[in-house]
């Protein structure tokens, strides 16, 4: 494993410091309800790769675009609304016609409570023929966005982006390959979700497209069970609740992964162990140049678990960017996800000043 940080660009050299490549849908909370008994709903915008481009927008104060597509409609332009917000660069989203009642083209939408005490989260997704399950190959021009009129930093995408359709898969590695002919570092969160492998092949179909993905990437994320499903590779001592994450197994699975695929040059994973919604351990392990860079668990209080992991790979991201070592980044993806899991919504509404905080051990005091 190369040290990664040499590979990274300069920020003047480029326009970005990150891109993040996926889809954005239109979260409906019911707060406190139940997605089934609601009759209002709080709306955000969200997406797996898309959190991870906020977060190093709102937190962190980096320059960062999103690539999709959206149907042009009036919910279309909500989560435009909504994304403005975040600040995030559109120049690379893909507005396409509506047909009027969504038969050829629609936005995604993704109802999720939050669940509270013994009553676990609940994700609902409502996706089918979105604007960007239909992206293909040659819709972006990568060659000109990486190229030296434009330019980033650094490429994010993942298994949720790869997962919506057959020709994602395709963009994914395309955009990829421009990445890498650009000395851009790219990063990949397995994000694994059943639901949307289910009915395309499954966990076969899934470690398929991953393993041929991830030989592409310099950065992997996972978490305690994105290894398994997306790659088949097992953690020995795992229970199938996830409620016992031995560290010794986790750092001889990260450095199993690092011999079958030698391009990655840093492996993280999240370590959650979700004793009630409300209450998880939450702590992280990474591999870097064949040292272990580990942040034990401890409980932490949870308001909406959603974008935890996404919030920890912007915090790890950012390290890197900013020219920290590997272990600094990964305390820093640790605060930065377990303030997420604070507020509600998928994205982040934390501070620098409140990562650093918390990464020094600050206490919950009011500030004010």
């Amino acid at each position: 494993m190369n040290d990664l940080r040499a590979q990274i660009q300069p920020p003047a050299s480029v326009r970005w410091d990150c891109i993040s490549l996926g889809e954005v849908m239109l979260r409906l909370d019911p707060v406190e309800e139940r997605i089934h008994t609601a009759r209002n709903f709080r709306v955000w915008e969200g997406g797996g790769e898309y959190n991870v481009a906020r977060g190093l927008r709102r937190c962190f104060g980096l320059r960062t675009a999103i690539a999709t597509a959206l149907a042009d409609n009036a919910v279309g332009r909500l989560v435009e609304d909504l994304m403005l917000q975040g600040g995030v660069d559109q120049e690379l989203v893909r507005w396409v016609p509506f047909d009027g009642v969504g038969r050829a083209v629609r936005n995604g939408l993704n109802f999720t409570e939050r669940g509270y005490g013994v009553r676990a989260g609940l994700g609902c997704s409502d996706r089918g023929n979105t604007a960007v399950s239909q992206l293909k190959p040659g819709d972006f021009d990568w060659g000109s966005i990486f190229g030296a009129e434009r330019g980033a930093r650094w490429f994010h995408t993942g298994g949720i982006f790869a997962a919506l359709s057959d020709t994602t898969i395709d963009v994914a590695g395309e955009a990829m390959d421009a990445a890498r002919s650009a000395d851009t570092a790219i990063s990949y969160d397995l994000n694994y979700r059943e639901s949307l492998w289910k009915s395309i092949g499954g966990k076969p179909r899934a470690q398929e497209v991953n393993r041929e993905l991830v030989r592409k990437v310099d950065v992997l994320f996972g978490n305690e069970e994105d290894f398994s499903a997306m790659l088949g590779v097992e953690v020995a001592g795992v229970s199938q609740g996830f409620d016992e994450l031995p560290v010794e197994s986790y750092g001889k699975m990260l450095r199993d992964l690092s011999s079958a695929y030698p391009n990655l040059k840093i492996i993280a994973s999240t370590l959650r162990t979700a004793h009630t919604a409300s209450e998880n351990g939450w702590g992280a392990i990474a591999l870097h140049q064949g040292g272990i860079a580990h942040v034990a668990q401890r409980n932490i209080d949870i308001l909406d678990r959603v974008g935890g992991g996404d919030s920890f790979a912007s915090g790890l991201i950012y390290g890197l960017l900013a020219g920290k070592d590997v272990e600094w980044a990964v305390k820093c993806g640790v605060a930065h996800g377990a303030l997420a899991m604070t507020t509600p919504g998928d994205t982040s509404t934390a501070s620098l000043a409140e990562v650093l905080r918390v990464m020094g051990g600050g206490a919950a005091r009011i500030s004010r």
